[in-house]
């Protein structure tokens, strides 16, 4: 199969056009005929990843989040981002990124099935039909205290750590998930009367202003909230296409706490 034939097959269920305007998803580097045997998963385009991906043999890449965000100038060793795509050309390797695409066709709504929440509806539409959009709000079987819930996202995100806005006896059962950087979705959260926000990239500004107004939020990173693209993906391309040998990255948090 060709590089073609698997972007033809992402797309008819992750079109492009789902993306935010702001975003650049699809194939940012290689050669949509090449054939493609082995695809290799990863949130980033890392460095790691691009080494870890040509020494399994991998004849694409495909991630979540886009190497290629601004414009480029030039593409020289010179520049880390372009030294990648410089890296990937050298080996062969089509690189293709499925961004706020799938962030608003998929993301948040596996994200609340992992963390059981249940009869969860979109959090900010985006699309004409406003079926579909960022972030997912909905309630969880039982109330608990916000210490538990911060306890019960840990295990489920499987996460050493997390960040908690808010009283840890606060009572929270009305639960919004936004993967990522949640900071946009605060607003849309209080609105539709969420009691806890699970998201990243939270600050300390944000935190605050978002518990004066009686809105808790777990923070468990960018990376925690969105490596679970990874299995589902790779779960979706067994599916329809099992012809193709998929391996992800490892999870590994890019940072740690001392």
């Amino acid at each position: 199969m060709t590089c073609k034939d698997i972007i033809n097959t992402i797309e008819e269920f992750y079109p492009r056009d789902a993306a935010l305007d702001f975003d650049n998803v699809g194939l940012q580097a290689g050669r949509r005929d090449k054939e493609i045997r082995k695809i290799y998963l990863a949130l980033d385009a890392s460095d790691q990843v691009i080494e870890d991906a040509a020494a399994y043999g991998a004849d694409m890449i495909i991630t979540h989040h886009p190497l290629i965000f601004s414009p480029l100038k030039r593409v020289t060793d010179e520049d880390f981002i372009s030294r990648r795509i410089l890296r990937m050309i050298q080996k062969d390797i089509c690189y293709y990124a499925m961004h706020t695409n799938y962030d608003v066709l998929r993301m948040a709504e596996l994200s609340a099935q992992i963390l059981e929440i249940e009869q969860s509806v979109v959090l900010e539409e985006t699309t004409a039909d406003k079926s579909q959009g960022i972030g997912r709000i909905g309630s969880f079987s039982e109330a608990m205290t916000l210490a538990a819930c911060a306890e019960h996202v840990k295990k489920k995100l499987k996460l050493p750590n997390v960040k908690v806005f808010g009283c840890p006896d606060w009572t929270v059962r009305c639960a919004a998930t936004s993967p990522g950087s949640g900071k946009s979705v605060i607003g849309s959260a209080l609105e539709k009367g969420a009691q806890v926000l699970i998201t990243g990239d939270i600050d300390h500004h944000e935190g605050m202003d978002a518990v004066a107004r009686k809105l808790a939020i777990i923070d468990a990173g960018h990376y925690g909230t969105e490596y679970i693209f990874m299995e589902d993906m790779k779960q979706f391309l067994g599916e329809h296409l099992p012809e193709a040998e998929v391996e992800m990255a490892q999870m590994q948090i890019p940072y740690f706490i001392q």
